[in-house]
């Protein structure tokens, strides 16, 4: 327990902010801590690599990742697919030559029940007669009408068997890493990000301001609602969408007609600010109890 502050030794009161205290010293009890700016995803960045993207692209949904991620993720899940399609294919054609092999067994079974049948019909007085007793000898260890319902559980052909594990046949859908709706490669649109400064020394990396609206001309940032035109990929405000393109539904850059579907929200990983959205890291750890 940590010391008493000066003049207060005699106090017999643990006091929340000296439980805090030890708690945090001791290495006990949950720890929150809530996320600023610098934990959060850029607008600019892909959702699978978190680095700025170098050929970015859009999903219907809004979220951008990078060409090279996005592609070797459908690839990779595509070859999942086919190896475990290899392996439920494995199993139906053991599955269909294990039901082959019992029913011949069975077939097996019935005719040397038969042919046995045949041969033990007897004529005559002869089947009155006492005799010795000709059924077969069983593994039970128990007596009576019981040696059928418990045979013996120490031998391993009688012991109860769970079978092996069934493996599901795979779907070959594709689904978004993030938004886990159906992703095609086809649906993938590209996007245009119109830079700030072309002419910059710094790589992009190192730019705090890296992009611009492509309309507006406005500095683009994490605080900022965006869009995605999707005819050019041009990357612009939503408070340019609202004032200026929602008017006539024309692009300003081609006059081309667009649509509400044309008009792509961006989804961000966060502006740091509590009004908007508010991440909190929770690491949960032993109570110190008193």
């Amino acid at each position: 327990m940590t010391r008493h502050a000066r003049n207060s030794t005699a106090g017999s009161v643990y006091t929340y902010h000296e439980k805090k205290k030890d708690s945090k010293t001791s290495g006990f009890g949950t720890e929150h801590q809530r996320l600023a700016k610098e934990s959060l995803k850029s607008f600019d960045c892909c959702n699978l690599t978190l680095q700025p993207c170098e050929l970015p692209v859009i999903t219907k949904d809004g979220y951008l990742f990078d060409k090279e991620a996005i592609l070797q993720y459908i690839i990779t899940k595509k070859g999942e697919y086919a190896r475990k399609m290899k392996e439920f294919e494995k199993q139906k054609k053991s599955d269909e030559d294990e039901l082959a092999e019992i029913a011949a067994a069975e077939n097996k079974r019935k005719l040397e029940e038969f042919v046995k049948t045949e041969k033990n019909i007897k004529i005559g007085s002869k089947m009155d007669q006492p005799g010795p007793s000709t059924s077969s000898s069983t593994l039970s260890n128990m007596t009576g009408a019981k040696k059928q319902q418990l045979p013996s559980f120490w031998v391993p052909s009688q012991t109860p068997d769970s079978g092996k594990a069934k493996v599901q046949k795979p779907d070959s859908t594709i689904y978004c890493p993030v938004s886990g709706k159906v992703l095609k490669s086809k649906d993938l649109i590209d996007v245009k990000f119109t830079l700030a400064d072309p002419n910059a020394k710094k790589s992009l990396v190192a730019q705090e301001n890296r992009y611009v609206c492509a309309v507006s001309k406005d500095i683009l940032t994490n605080s900022m609602p965006l869009a995605v035109l999707r005819p050019t990929g041009d990357v612009v405000t939503m408070d340019c969408v609202e004032k200026v393109i929602k008017k006539d539904m024309i692009h300003p850059l081609t006059n081309q007609k667009l649509t509400d579907k044309d008009i792509i929200m961006l989804q961000r990983g966060g502006t740091g600010f509590s009004s908007v959205n508010q991440l909190n890291a929770k690491v949960a750890k032993p109570a110190l109890q008193c």
